[in-house]
């Protein structure tokens, strides 16, 4: 029977496994891989679940020739709309794969439900069977979504499979884990970064929420450890590692290794309306001039712009 940590024996775990990454040592909490897609002590009779997701998926093809045979009603018509048919051949089998991919994500949470937290990587701990399995059926649905035509397919597979985002942000060519992320508007993420959200520490796996609020930018090439939070308007320059349960504060830049450091404030970030910047053309200069603002004036204003629009 499986022995449930307390919440007493999580934060002793946590706050030794912060100690110990700092510090460097090599104990049992000795980083075995940074990455979920670096997995080595991966099951592979877990793979045997794909089997009714390909078959499934395969039958979606198998029912659109079908029909495609059946519903055209002349030969000719037939062999002129081939080349349609085979395009739409791939996106019935995406969308195969993201039905019954779903599906199956749906029934894994039913039975047991993902959470936060230390747990170990031992056969019996039911935390760390289940986010293997996680871990799989998501790896096989978005590398499949990642490699579609459409530009905007991997976000809507992101949102599908968990990660709170909205089409406004952007993760161009980055590993991104799906469990307890959640991505603010106007988020980009930069090619070749990895954000985490659970990771193997030696016998332990964390899983802790990884958060970047509003205009945030993460640098290509960076690793975001579990629990990091990014505030609003801060930059993670390239190349870049945040450690575990790293609060970032906003309108910063932040750059280095071992953790990110404050490198200086992000002064693009400013919104502010009583500066307004003005040029000299004679002079080929541009100077700012900050202008007193009335609240009252402008509630009174956007208030009248809303009634003509309405």
């Amino acid at each position: 029977m499986e022995k449930k940590m307390s919440k007493e024996d999580d934060e002793t775990l946590d706050s030794q496994v912060v100690e110990l990454l700092e510090k460097g040592q090599k104990s049992e909490f000795e980083i075995d891989f940074v990455s979920t897609s670096a997995i080595k002590k991966m099951d592979l009779k877990f793979l045997i679940f794909f089997i009714p997701i390909l078959w499934a998926s395969f039958y979606s093809i198998a029912c659109f020739w079908y029909s495609y045979i059946i519903f055209i009603p002349t030969i000719i018509l037939k062999i002129f709309l081939i080349p349609v048919a085979i395009l739409a051949n791939f996106f019935v089998l995406v969308f195969g794969f993201i039905v019954f991919g779903k599906l199956f994500l749906i029934i894994l949470n039913l039975i047991h439900k993902p959470k936060e937290g230390v747990f170990k990587t031992e056969k019996g701990n039911r935390d760390y069977l289940f986010w293997q399995l996680r871990i799989q059926l998501k790896k096989l649905v978005l590398w499949i979504m990642n490699n579609n035509p459409l530009p905007w397919i991997d976000i809507v597979g992101f949102r599908w499979f968990g990660v709170q985002v909205d089409f406004s942000s952007h993760m161009f060519d980055s590993w991104v884990d799906c469990d307890f992320i959640e991505i603010g508007r106007k988020v980009t993420v930069g090619q070749g970064a990895v954000v985490m959200s659970s990771m193997v520490v030696g016998k332990y796996l964390i899983i802790k929420k990884v958060k970047f609020e509003d205009y945030t930018v993460i640098g290509g090439v960076s690793n975001i450890a579990p629990g990091t939070t990014v505030g609003k308007e801060t930059i993670v320059g390239a190349f870049s590692t945040t450690h575990y349960k790293q609060e970032l504060e906003p309108g910063w830049v932040y750059f280095g290794t071992g953790p990110v450091l404050k490198l200086k404030p992000n002064k693009y970030a400013e919104e502010r309306d009583d500066i307004i910047s003005k040029k000299d053309v004679d002079e080929e200069r541009r100077y700012k001039v900050i202008k007193e603002i009335n609240v009252d004036n402008k509630k009174n204003n956007l208030k009248e712009n809303n009634e003509e629009k309405s």
